[in-house]
């Protein structure tokens, strides 16, 4: 494994155990600053936090979509997904 995959793994491993609520706190925070588009290095990290706070969603959606159709006894309802604003927003 190169530095660049260490690193990255080293940046999956520190994001891992936060929870997605922390995350979805912040979410809106992310996206308005965003959708600001100003080319700046502030911006460009509010890019990269906005995409790992989906990618951590992401994750957990198909994650638990997984446990639940391989153990059919733990079937739980879905919590219900916001009709105000998308689960997930593609960012131009």
């Amino acid at each position: 494994m190169n530095s660049l995959e260490n690193s990255l793994n080293k940046i999956a491993e520190i994001i891992l155990p936060i929870d997605e609520a922390s995350l979805t706190s912040l979410w809106d925070k992310y996206k308005k600053k965003v959708e600001q588009f100003s080319g700046s290095a502030e911006w460009e990290k509010a890019v990269i936090i906005f995409s790992i706070i989906n990618a951590v969603r992401t994750k957990n959606a198909i994650l638990n979509e997984k446990i639940l159709k391989n153990n059919p006894s733990h079937k739980t309802k879905r919590p219900e997904i916001s009709k105000e604003k998308p689960y997930l927003k593609l960012v131009k």
